[in-house]
Parts: structure tokens; C-alpha cells; sequence
């Protein structure tokens, strides 16, 4: 058998494969039967002879196109992946590149990937949106790329300063190489060299490849015939010029697949005829379409491949049909037949839908069959955007109101209109008759969803916009719908209906705040410039609609979901008009902090906004503990933004899917609902330097103290470590400085950090009484450095006076005589009033810092000893009947054991020690060390 179709491996050395020609066989022998019993796999691949430079150059120009196509998806991981292995390719062709220079494609590459990362790193933006692996890859490649580029630098000059030249050179290698190799499947390495042999190739392959056209209806059908008849045509030529080459005795086989000059005559004619037959054929589609569309009751067309003809709009009746109720209904299910299959043209379905309801009312069939056409439209204009999970077009958003207006109007112009999900389509009544119409469809259901592609609209526009502004301005019109369609279900609709449609307008009404409600509390009504201003200040104020419609689902609802919702916004809209004690008690009352882990996330992310409300609200209304709790659980989490459903974290990407992302996306709150973050992490931080500060003056020595606020702590943590302390300039530092100062006991310089124009800017004057919010965050300040103040320095005075105190804080005596009388009752400050002389005395009895250490070294002396007695008693076990084991666990000594005073001055212990019911032990009796007797003291 000859070398030709001997298989060889994959590895065989570039020099064999080269070096090595195919010896011609004899003309005169005949085919060995392996050679014709070769299968169809084996026939159809086409066995080439390469050298070695046009395999390795093949193989560095795949792996280009590779890395190119990366560089349009901005993939860099793969950009790296496929560099690196065009360098080891590149090192593979070592010996190729020193004969015959490098290739113009590879120093292409080069010039174009540098600038094309060079682009990349100077667009920050862009930076900040790629992923962690794929900025690691360009930082990696960058390096890269300017290291190995250094190499080539005289060729990329050249190349950047005649690229057209370079493009020329290329293509001549392009086309030096594919003549060489023989191949048909040779690609072009550049998009230029292609654009110029394309037309060529085809000019020559045009003549050869007319045998094989036929002709066809289609021209699509046509031009793929074309093609394939254009690769069929060039690979009967290849095979016959390998077959001549190969093996002599092809020649009688060929002469099959020569062509004539006879069908190469005949080609043009045979065009010319297919053309006739196609250009007759679509005139007689037309006909038969046109024929059809007049005897039957209209409207429907023969489409062909799935795609609708371009004709004229059909009429929807024939003429002198009688037009009544059931020919409306039949074609009415006609169209609704069509609705969802493939190829439907969703615009035309509406348009058809309108149409069919114009002619029902020209023909007066009464505002039964109105309503059923309406439901469908509005229908139809939902199932316009087939993905749920996308938003309606504005457009299509307002049409749907329209229609929805429209619908209402009809049903409160006509209360003989019965309308419900219950209604079978049998026992629907859509004529006019003595009976009422009765139609089957749910109008709550229309505006609910409606409603909820509001929100998504919202969600998809960019809240900076004009745009934004525009698409909320609708919102008045959605509540009007809503206000309208709680009027109807009011009198004909269920209790369960009346209590989701009373959760939708509540849904529109507990974020906002009441202004108008505001200023009649304020007694400002007077102030009020136009009559339009004065009308609508008369309405009703939220709080009482709040009121109303919330008391009637707690009484009514049965389902847990939408009471749960009712109560959380009915606690939103009281924290956030500053009714602190309603909101306060409603909260408690309701126990949702007991169970609302397993709500749904929506009512989650209310649960959080609402916790968040509550505890603004505490903190304007002085509440300073009880604000710091509220937010305790969000801010300590560090998923603030993630928790208010306002935003998905960067660093949580990772570990979502992309179909998880679209969730979590969904359930985000439009931007007009945002909390602002940095009120609310301002609002927690100064919670927690009003209480944590005191706290840690008066705790100064204790070993055990708790922590209030971690992130406090944390803040405070990273101020200290910064090496250069200038001028605040977060909310943060702001924080920070202020908690240093209030340390100190120094109030002023602690007011002057929290209280300026740059944190009135950024979140004192978001409050609605900006001015009694900001004397209040004073008062505060006074009082809690006064108490820093004792706590710090008590133990430097011996007496201190009250008008001293007052004049220094800026209190009056009052209130300094109450915050040091709480003090001393809360046995926080060891001191007691002189009242004749308005002075404090202090007791003496706070420890020095000698003594502080002393007791801090006595209990962890105390510790040691009892760690030791546990591991000494689970290396012994069973003691003998030293120890004796009781019912709960512990051991109960049963002797005691003496260690004379006067030897080495130690303890003479009069009882032993019994562990007590915590593990603990307790010292039953005294001891005594020498001449030294403590008689009250019983432990350290």
C-alpha cells in the first residue's frame, strides 16, 4: 500500500513531513482493493501535503483569531490564555521565523493588542465593572505584553507608521502560502486581504459552478443552492487534480465529473426560465390569498416559512355580512386562536382587537361584548413583551392605562355589568337582554399587574434622568385608577378583593410624607398662595386614609401576607411623621419580630425599611437608645443597601448566577422609596458615641467590658491608626473627631464636629424640623459630656460645684442636679448632693489605678487557680475518696486542710471550697493571713 494512505500520527517531526514527497505511482496499475473499498468518511476528507512554515504559521493564525475574538468580547482571561500559547507556538516556529522573517500578521497582533490594553487601562469606568479574574488578566497581560514587545520594537514602529504597506506585505505572504499549500480551506489573516480575493475567487468559480445550479421558487433557496453548488464544483476539481497526480488510473474515473461546454451555453437560459416559473407561481399565491380572503369571513393570509406576506390591511368582515353578536364572538376567538403561536404579529392582534371593538359599537351590540374586547386588549398589550422578566416599553405602559380608564368608565356608567374570575365562558351573557351582562375577567387583576410593570419601569430607568422624572409623574395616575377601582370594589366586590386592592393604594401612600398634613400641625395653613394649594390641603390627610384602610385589613384579611404588609407600612407611615409612641406599640404588638424569618423576601426587605424608619424616628425624638437598637441589626451586618433591597453588594456577585442576579434585581425598590445610607449610617454612629462613650469613661479599668457597637469600635479603630490627623472630612471623621473631644469632656469642640455646615448639608437638613432636631443632638451632647466629665475626673476632685458644672456645659442647675442624681441612685458615681452649698462630694471610694490593676491581676490569679483545679481533676479522675462526685456534676470536698501561719506566712483555711450549681466555687468561711483579718470580703 502506498505512503499516501498510510495513517500517521499526529506527532510526527515538522522536517519528515516537509522533506517528504509523495512518489508518483505507475500509470498503467490498477486499484488495490483497499483503496476502493475506502468509506464514505475517508472519500470525502481531502489529504493535503504542507510544509512545516505553513503549518506553523496556521497554527499561529488561529490562535490570533482567537485571541482577537476575545478582544471584542473583552474576555481577558482567554485574551492570557491564548498569548501565553502563542508564545510557545512562536517559540515552536524558531527556525522558520530566522529563514524567513517575521510574519506581518504576528507583529499586527503585537501593535494591536498594546494599544488595544493600553485603551482598556486608561478606561477607569470600565475597570471598575469587570470582574475579579478578568482585571487580574489585564494587569497580568499588560506586563506582559510591554515586556515581550520590547523584542519586536523596530517592526512595530515600522508597521504603526505604514499599516497599509504592512497590510499589502501580509496579504502577498497570504496568498504566496495558499498556493504553495493547495488548499481551498485556507483562511485569510486579515479582514483586508479577504475583502480583495473574495471577488476573484468567485469570478473564477462563477463559470465552473453553473453545471451544478438548479433552479428553485425561492431565491433563498436559490443563492444556497449556489453555494453549495460553487464548494461542490471546486471540490470536483481538487479531487480530479490529486486523482492525476496520485494515481494514473483516475483518469477513466474523472472523465465522469469533466464538465461540458454544452450546459455552461445552456446555464443563462436556464436562469432566464427559473425566474418565469418563480415570478408566476408568487402571482398565483396572490390570487389563491386574495380568492380566500373574499369567501371566507376575511382576514386571514397564507404566510410561507413562518413569516406574514406584505399585503394590504384584510378587511375583518366580508361585505354584506350581518353584523350581530356571534359573528363579533367568532371572530373574536378567531384572533384570540392566534394568540401566542409562532408568527403572530402581536401589533396587528391588537390593532384587530380595537377594530372588532369600533364595529361593535357602530352596531350598538351592547356594552357586554365592549368589556369582553376590552379585557383582551389589555390582555394582548401585556403579552406584547413575551419575557416576564422584562419591562413594558412606556408607550405600550400608557396604552394599557388608557384601556384601563376606559374600562372603568364602562363599568360604573353601566351597574348592570356583573364581571368575576368565577364566570364560566358558558354562562357568560353578552347580548343585550333583560338579564344583566356577565362577563368573565378580573379587572383587579388588570390593574394589579399593571401596577407591578410600573414598578419595573422604574426600576429599568435611570433614576438621574429626565426620564425618571417623566415616568413618575404617572404615578398620580395609577393611584387615581387604583382610588377608582376601590370605589367599584367597594360596592360589587369580595372582601378578599376590597383588601388587595386597600393594599395597593396603601403600598402608594406609607413612604410619603405628608407636607400639607406638616404644616396644618404647624398651624401654617394661612401661608398657602394659590386656591388650587388650599383645595387640596382641605383633602384628607394620609395618616386618617392610612388609618381606614389598614384597621379594615386587620379586621377583614384572612390571609397572613398582605395583614403583615398592612401593619409594616401602617408602622413606616407613623415613624415617619414622628408618631414614635403609636409606631413603638404597634410594633410590639404585632410580634412580626418573632417569625418574620420566614416571610417571602419583599416582605423582608418592608420588615428592614420599616426597622430602619423606626429607629430615625426614636433618634429625632431624642430616643438615643432606642434608635441605636433598632438599627443595631442592619448597620452592625455591613449589607445595608443589599438588606433595604437598594442595591446588590459587588463583593456577593461571585456568588450568584446570573439567573439569581435577575431575581435579586427584581425585587429592588424604585429610587424615589431609597433611605438614604448615609443619614441612616450617621443617624446609627452618632447613636452610639452618645452612648458608648460615657459607658467607656465609666469603664474604664473593667477587664470585662462589653462592646455597645462594633462598628463604632471599629470607626474609632481606624482613626487612631491613621499616622497624619488633618481636618475631618467624611461623615465618618466627622464621628470620629467628635468622640475624641467628647472623651475629653470638651462638648464645644464635640458640637462643632457634628453640628456644621458640611453635615448640615449632607444629612442634618434631610429631617423635616431640621432646627428642633439639631437642638436636640446639643442638648444631648451637653449632657453626655457632663457625664463623661464625672466619669473621667471624679477621682481628681474632692467636691465639686453644681453651678460650676452648669456654667461649663451650658445646662441649667436643674438638669445638672437631676443627670448627677441618677447617677449616684444608678450607684454609678460614688458621691452625694450638699444641698445647702449645691455641691457634689465624692466619696473616695473609686479605686486608683494601682488598685484598679490590683483587682484586675487578683481575679485573673483567679482564674489560673480554677483552670488548674480542671485539669487537674481530668487527669486524675476518681480521687480516691479525696473528692467525692455529687448528683449535679461538680465535686464536694469532704476534709479540710490547714497550712500554718507561721510557716512561709501562708493561709490557714478554716473551711474547704464547695463548687457551687454553676461550676463556680464559693468560699464557705473566711481566712486569714497572718495578723491581717477580712471579715465582710468573701470572694476577690
Amino acid at each position: 500500500m502506498s505512503r499516501f494512505f498510510a495513517t500517521g500520527s499526529d506527532s510526527e517531526s515538522e522536517e519528515s513531513s516537509s522533506a517528504d514527497e509523495i512518489t508518483p505511482k505507475a500509470t498503467g496499475t490498477t486499484f488495490s482493493k483497499q483503496a476502493l473499498l475506502l468509506s464514505d468518511d475517508e472519500e470525502d476528507t481531502k489529504r493535503v501535503v504542507r510544509s512545516a512554515k505553513d503549518k506553523r504559521f496556521e497554527e499561529l493564525t488561529n490562535i490570533i483569531k482567537t485571541i482577537r475574538n476575545a478582544m471584542k468580547i473583552r474576555d481577558m482571561s482567554k485574551c492570557l490564555e491564548e498569548f501565553e500559547q502563542l508564545y510557545r507556538a512562536f517559540l515552536k516556529s524558531k527556525t522558520i521565523v530566522d529563514k524567513e522573517g517575521v510574519p506581518q500578521f504576528y507583529i499586527r497582533l503585537l501593535a494591536d493588542l498594546e494599544d488595544y490594553l493600553n485603551q482598556l487601562w486608561e478606561d477607569k469606568e470600565g475597570k471598575k465593572k469587570m470582574n475579579k479574574n478578568n482585571a487580574k488578566a489585564l494587569s497580568t497581560l499588560r506586563q506582559k505584553i510591554r515586556k515581550y514587545n520590547k523584542d519586536f520594537e523596530t517592526e512595530i514602529v515600522s508597521y504603526k507608521e505604514n499599516p497599509e504597506q504592512s497590510a499589502e506585505e501580509e496579504e502577498k505572504d497570504d496568498i504566496g502560502s495558499a498556493s504553495s499549500s493547495k488548499s481551498d480551506d485556507d483562511e485569510d489573516v486579515t479582514a483586508k486581504s479577504l475583502m480583495k480575493k473574495k471577488p476573484q475567487e468567485e469570478e473564477k468559480k462563477a463559470p465552473e459552478a453553473s453545471k451544478f445550479l438548479k433552479g428553485a421558487a425561492d431565491e433563498e433557496s436559490e443563492s444556497e443552492e449556489d453555494e453549495e453548488s460553487e464548494d461542490w464544483g471546486s471540490d470536483s476539481v481538487d479531487s480530479g487534480g490529486e486523482s492525476e497526480d496520485n494515481e494514473g488510473a483516475a483518469a477513466s474515473l474523472a472523465v465522469v465529473f469533466l464538465k461540458k461546454a454544452q450546459d455552461g451555453d445552456k446555464q443563462p437560459e436556464r436562469k432566464k426560465d427559473d425566474r418565469r416559473k418563480r415570478h408566476k407561481k408568487m402571482e398565483q399565491v396572490d390570487e389563491e390569498a386574495d380568492e380566500e380572503g373574499e369567501g371566507e369571513e376575511g382576514g386571514w393570509e397564507k404566510v410561507k416559512g413562518g413569516v406574514p406576506l406584505v399585503k394590504e390591511k384584510p378587511k375583518m368582515f366580508a361585505k354584506g355580512t350581518e353584523i350581530n353578536n356571534a359573528v363579533v364572538i367568532k371572530k373574536l376567538n378567531e384572533i384570540l386562536q392566534a394568540r401566542g403561536k409562532k408568527g403572530t404579529d402581536r401589533s396587528a392582534q391588537i390593532e384587530l382587537f380595537h377594530a372588532l371593538a369600533g364595529i361593535s359599537n357602530e352596531n350598538n351590540l351592547g356594552e357586554g361584548i365592549l368589556v369582553k374586547i376590552k379585557f383582551n386588549i389589555i390582555a394582548s398589550l401585556y403579552d406584547y413583551n413575551t419575557n416576564l422578566a422584562a419591562f413594558m416599553k412606556a408607550e405600550m405602559w400608557k396604552k394599557c392605562l388608557e384601556c384601563i380608564d376606559e374600562l372603568l368608565d364602562i363599568l360604573f356608567e353601566n351597574s348592570n355589568i356583573f364581571i368575576g374570575e368565577n364566570i364560566a365562558e358558558d354562562s357568560e351573557n353578552l347580548a343585550i337582554s333583560d338579564q344583566p351582562f356577565r362577563v368573565r375577567g378580573c379587572i383587579l387583576t388588570l390593574v394589579e399587574r399593571m401596577d407591578e410593570e410600573f414598578t419595573k419601569i422604574m426600576q429599568n430607568t435611570d433614576p438621574h434622568s429626565q426620564e425618571y422624572v417623566d415616568n413618575l409623574k404617572d404615578e398620580g395616575r395609577v393611584c387615581g385608577i387604583i382610588d377608582r377601582l376601590l370605589q367599584y370594589l367597594e360596592s360589587k366586590g369580595s372582601t378578599e378583593e376590597v383588601c388587595r386592592v386597600y393594599l395597593r393604594r396603601i403600598m402608594h401612600t406609607y413612604y410619603k410624607f405628608d407636607y400639607k398634613a406638616h404644616r396644618r400641625s404647624l398651624g401654617l395653613q394661612g401661608e398657602t398662595k394659590s386656591e388650587q394649594d388650599q383645595e387640596e390641603s382641605e383633602g384628607e390627610d394620609s395618616a386618617i386614609i392610612m388609618d381606614r384602610l389598614c384597621k379594615f385589613i386587620y379586621a377583614k384579611d384572612r390571609t397572613d401576607r398582605i395583614r403583615t404588609c398592612a401593619i409594616l407600612c401602617h408602622i413606616y407611615h407613623h415613624a415617619l411623621h414622628s408618631r414614635w409612641y403609636q409606631a413603638r406599640d404597634l410594633m410590639l404588638m404585632s410580634h412580626l419580630q418573632d417569625n418574620i424569618q420566614h416571610a417571602d423576601p419583599p416582605v423582608q426587605i418592608l420588615y428592614n425599611r420599616t426597622m430602619v424608619q423606626l429607629g430615625i424616628c426614636a433618634f429625632r425624638q431624642g430616643m438615643i437608645k432606642d434608635a441605636h437598637n433598632a438599627l443595631l441589626d442592619i448597620q452592625s451586618s455591613g449589607r445595608a443597601k443589599e438588606l433595604l433591597g437598594q442595591g446588590l453588594l459587588m463583593r456577593n456577585m461571585q456568588e450568584r448566577n446570573a439567573e439569581q442576579e435577575k431575581i435579586e434585581k427584581r425585587r429592588q425598590v424604585p429610587f424615589h422609596m431609597h433611605i438614604n445610607l448615609e443619614l441612616l449610617e450617621c443617624v446609627y454612629l452618632v447613636s452610639a458615641m452618645l452612648l458608648e462613650i460615657p459607658y467607656m469613661a465609666a469603664h474604664e479599668f473593667d477587664a470585662r467590658r462589653r462592646m455597645i457597637s462594633k462598628q463604632f469600635h471599629h470607626q474609632l479603630r481606624v482613626g487612631e491608626r491613621q499616622p497624619l490627623l488633618g481636618p475631618p472630612e467624611s461623615m465618618r471623621e466627622h464621628v470620629v473627631a467628635a468622640s475624641k473631644a467628647m472623651k475629653m469632656g470638651d462638648w464645644r469642640t464635640c458640637h462643632s464636629f457634628i453640628i456644621n455646615e458640611k453635615m448640615n448639608s449632607k444629612v442634618w437638613d434631610l429631617f423635616p424640623e431640621t432646627q428642633r432636631v439639631r437642638e436636640m443632638l446639643v442638648r444631648k451632647i451637653q449632657e453626655e459630656s457632663l457625664r463623661t466629665y464625672l466619669f473621667t475626673y471624679s477621682s481628681v476632685y474632692d467636691s465639686i460645684s453644681m453651678a460650676t458644672l452648669s456654667e461649663m456645659f451650658e445646662l441649667e442647675l436643674p438638669t445638672v442636679h437631676s443627670i448627677i442624681s441618677k447617677m449616684i441612685i444608678n450607684e454609678e458615681l460614688m458621691a452625694s448632693l450638699d444641698q445647702p452649698t449645691q455641691t457634689v462630694v465624692m466619696h473616695r471610694t473609686e479605686p486608683t489605678s494601682l488598685q484598679n490593676m490590683t483587682l484586675q491581676l487578683a481575679e485573673k490569679l483567679g482564674g489560673l487557680v480554677e483552670n488548674n483545679e480542671r485539669v487537674f481533676d481530668l487527669k486524675q479522675g476518681v480521687y480516691g475518696g479525696y473528692f467525692n462526685r455529687d448528683q449535679k456534676g461538680g465535686y464536694q470536698q469532704k476534709q479540710n486542710y490547714q497550712r500554718a501561719p507561721d510557716q512561709r506566712g501562708g493561709y490557714q483555711q478554716k473551711q474547704g471550697y464547695q463548687r457551687d450549681q454553676k461550676g463556680g466555687y464559693q468560699q464557705r468561711q473566711n481566712y486569714q493571713r497572718g495578723g491581717y483579718r477580712n471579715q465582710n470580703q468573701s470572694s476577690y
